[in-house]
């Protein structure tokens, strides 16, 4: 899975932080390695067809999100039905990426990598407003309040959480208690925020084929 991942960075020239503390230390493949894997003669230069520049730009966001192809064009579709609906089709394409569970719970800090949290997630490691939720993709609202179940908090993955939070931020649309270890959306992602590693536009050109 680790070689997967940094393969995956590599391929797509774009260092997409797939393995948490790994990507900030020495040790990241993209820091060793950056050069697309593979023979060196089978490496290409020059720049890439309109359609390789979406499809790479579609894997990119893909694979920072870590979804299937299945699930992502999924969200790509639905944001492309509400063209001329809202204001920023590209905003609402991130802000359904941005509200999934295991999403939140990374950009909360609790969890290392997207991946991580999902897994999270799939154990049943959290609740929202009370409830247990173990569905990676369900999607926060504004006024949900995201914490740990009481029994899970003294699982080794949160082994010094408060201490590692002190000097974390998070976004400006989730008010995160470090204390408590519990967040409320109290707003909606925001696309410069969020700094996605791809062109939205590309990403649609793709599945407006």
């Amino acid at each position: 899975m680790r070689y997967d991942q940094c393969k995956t960075c590599r391929r797509l020239g774009k260092k997409l932080f797939l393995k948490g503390e790994r990507c900030f230390s020495p040790k990241c493949a993209m820091i060793k390695r950056a050069y697309a894997p593979g023979p060196k003669k089978k490496r290409r230069g020059g720049s890439p067809s309109a359609f390789k520049k979406s499809l790479e730009e579609k894997q990119t966001l893909k694979k920072w999100y870590g979804l299937s192809e299945k699930q992502f064009k999924r969200y790509a579709e639905e944001s492309l039905e509400r063209m001329g609906k809202v204001e920023n089709v590209a905003e609402e394409f991130i802000k359904k990426l941005e509200k999934r569970l295991d999403n939140v719970i990374f950009r909360l800090g609790m969890a290392k990598s997207r991946a991580q949290a999902r897994q999270m997630v799939s154990h049943g490691y959290f609740l929202i407003n009370g409830k247990a939720v173990n569905i990676a993709s369900y999607s926060i609202k504004k006024g949900d309040i995201i914490s740990i179940k009481e029994h899970k908090k003294q699982k080794g993955v949160f082994k010094e959480l408060t201490t590692k939070l002190k000097s974390y931020e998070a976004p400006i649309w989730l008010n995160l208690n470090k204390e408590k270890l519990e967040a409320k959306a109290i707003g909606d992602p925001n696309l410069e925020e969020v700094n996605a590693p791809a062109e939205i536009s590309s990403i649609f050109e793709f599945y407006s084929r």
